[in-house]
């Protein structure tokens, strides 16, 4: 337990729509990272983020999987009540980069800046270099927040993409983290 807040693995069977009753995604976002004519900008793109309930559905089913399929979600909670979550997929891809996905890192709207998510973003990436990655891929949100966030953190642009997760978000912004 680190200030107050309690870190730990979830299993399969925690995982349910009820689990994220207290957690808060909404983002306002202002400004975003594109790439333009060769080089990276910031452009006005206000708008809010928000999960829906069939979003949830499908967070739900995805971490279902990941650790079905042997992957890692660790969760931060406070007072029992889920406020943080990170999961990374258990296959390597990337040919010599060795890359483990961190599919999803979030904490909730009234819980940010309490550095809970630098710790749920180190077990993470303790864990994919446990399990013989060389780096951490992340197709990141391109807030100007969240950029600023995986930044600090060590990260860079991706020297390899991975085109499902451009095909499927083509504003993200394609990250690595070096273990």
């Amino acid at each position: 337990m680190k200030n107050g807040i309690q870190y730990r693995q979830l299993a399969t069977e925690e995982l349910c729509r009820e689990l994220f009753a207290g957690f808060i995604r909404r983002q306002n976002v202002t400004k975003c990272r594109r790439y333009e004519n060769g080089c990276w900008i910031i452009k006005e793109a206000p708008f809010v983020d928000d999960w829906t309930e069939a979003d949830y559905q499908v967070l739900v089913t995805c971490l279902q999987n990941t650790i079905r399929t042997n992957g890692f979600v660790y969760a931060a909670f406070c007072n029992g009540i889920l406020k943080g979550f990170t999961s990374v997929e258990s296959t390597l891809f990337g040919g010599e980069n060795r890359y483990l996905d961190l599919s999803s890192i979030h904490v909730s709207e009234d819980m940010r800046g309490m550095g809970i998510g630098k710790i749920l973003f180190a077990a993470a990436a303790e864990w994919a270099k446990q399990k013989g990655a060389g780096k951490l891929y992340i197709s990141s949100h391109s807030a100007v927040e969240t950029q600023a966030f995986y930044h600090a953190m060590g990260c860079v642009e991706a020297k390899e993409y991975n085109r499902e997760h451009v095909e499927r978000e083509p504003y993200d912004c394609q990250l690595e983290y070096i273990l």
